[in-house]
């Protein structure tokens, strides 16, 4: 940079050399610099320290800890910043997330944007990053806290997606309630079951999927705020933290709490690593659904293609015609990034080294970028695929027709292993399970028929849909 695009501040090493217009200071430009690699720390987090700065000055002012006039410079400085769009916040936070792993440079990146924007909206306070922004608190036990108040968000914005995938599927469960087809065991054929009831099954499972989230995240509630450098909360104030709580909790509309172990919130991040694993598990779910619906939707012409799958795009650049369950695709991409992301937390989360962990930064974009594609793919699955799907009913009933386990049928009346050897005979012989059995001797034609009624053996009437 020329004389004319820097300015010169100095930290605790010495002096740095600042672009002219930044906003922020010399920690933000040594990081910038020292640390050039990989994503750039979500602005969700820094949104999240800006409400956690306003609440802290606030705070402080009301605990008699900082001077009014400072902390109502902060506030408004903080305000001016959380109206902006994420592309105009983004020019004064340019750091990364693989920093210090205690986050340390993006908490004081925050507190030298807002302490200049404050000196520039308020001539003649001279507020600084440290002694001002920062006062009563620790990049150790802010970090922390923004992490859970974001990954928070983050489910708030996950759970209305599996609602709406529960719905969609519901409307299919109901329209083919006892539309009867084959069911299959070890990718085998197996007894008769309707589409509905197979549905039935993923719309439970998304539901304990989003039980299991519901009934975990009120660990997230839990900040660490108050604990400062290592949890013995120095140079914090006394009622300063149980106010920043209210304060969060009034921002975020939910009951968030200081009254817990700050040495297990520095040290420890045991609910983001729990609460992932429930993510883990729903992208486990919805890896079996799509897995289930694309190999259903197969074919058309040389597979199961008992589904019908929407044509959102053309499906090959070389072969004319052809349509592609893309949206599964997507899913199960999208979980494989998830089951990856959930070793990294487990890594992430058992390196609480003494008084700190130091693997924050990554664990909060991994647990953020679950949260992210499981959201967006499981809309899209809803209503790109879901919404659209139908059932080829003619080739449910050609395959069930065709299908041999339906001879579980005839076991209660002539016995298990009479029952098998009807069936290897049409296997082996090339018939119909009829053909068959009649031959076998063993039932008549009119018992065959009595007994061989598909949609008894579903037990349709013993069976309830997802309400």
């Amino acid at each position: 940079m020329s004389e004319e695009e820097y300015r010169v501040e100095s930290d605790t090493i010495g002096p740095v050399k600042i672009p002219k217009d930044a906003l922020w200071g010399p920690q933000t430009e040594r990081s910038r610099n020292n640390f050039p690699s990989g994503e750039l720390m979500p602005l969700a987090i820094i949104r999240a320290f800006l409400n956690l700065k306003k609440a802290a000055a606030e705070s402080n002012v009301e605990v008699g800890d900082e001077p009014e006039e400072k902390g109502a410079a902060i506030e408004d400085a903080v305000d001016h910043l959380l109206q902006l769009k994420d592309e105009e916040l983004q020019k004064d936070f340019p750091l990364h997330v693989l920093q210090t792993g205690s986050g340390t440079q993006s908490n004081m990146n925050v507190n030298e944007v807002v302490a200049n924007l404050a000196n520039k909206l308020h001539p003649g306070l001279n507020i600084l990053p440290n002694d001002d922004v920062n006062r009563g608190q620790s990049s150790n036990d802010t970090y922390p806290t923004a992490m859970n108040i974001v990954a928070v968000e983050a489910l708030d914005k996950l759970e209305p997606a599996i609602k709406h995938l529960i719905e969609k599927l519901k409307v299919k469960q109901d329209k083919y309630w006892k539309t009867v087809k084959v069911g299959r065991t070890h990718l085998q054929d197996a007894t008769p079951i309707t589409f509905g009831q197979e549905v039935s099954g993923y719309i439970s499972a998304l539901k304990h999927d989003l039980e299991y989230i519901q009934e975990l995240k009120p660990t997230l509630y839990e900040l660490a705020i108050g604990g400062t450098a290592v949890g013995t909360g120095l140079n914090a104030a006394p009622g300063m933290t149980e106010k920043i709580a209210a304060k969060l909790s009034k921002v975020y509309g939910h009951e968030f709490k200081v009254k817990t172990n700050k040495f297990w919130g520095l040290a420890h991040h045991s609910g983001i690593d729990v609460v992932h694993g429930a993510l883990k598990t729903l992208a486990a779910d919805m890896f079996k659904i799509a897995q289930d619906i694309r190999f259903l939707a197969s074919g058309p012409r040389a597979a199961y293609h008992e589904l019908n799958i929407p044509a959102n795009e053309p499906g090959s650049s070389i072969m004319p015609g052809k349509v592609n369950p893309t949206q599964a695709e997507a899913v199960t991409m999208a979980a494989a990034k998830v089951f990856g992301n959930d070793t990294t937390i487990t890594f992430a989360a058992s390196q609480g080294n003494f008084e700190m962990n130091v693997f924050k930064t990554v664990m909060i974009a991994a647990f953020l970028d679950s949260c992210d594609i499981l959201t967006g793919t499981i809309e899209g699955f809803a209503d790109k695929m879901i919404d659209g799907l139908t059932v080829n009913s003619e080739k449910m009933d050609e395959l069930l027709e065709n299908s041999l386990m339906t001879v579980t049928a005839l076991s209660p009346h002539i016995g298990y292993h009479a029952a098998a050897k009807i069936a290897q005979a049409a296997d082996k012989e090339g018939t119909t399970l009829k053909e068959a059995a009649l031959k076998s001797g063993e039932v008549t034609e009119e018992q065959y028929d009595e007994w061989m009624d598909y949609m008894e053996m579903t037990n349709i009437d013993r069976t309830e849909p997802e309400k």
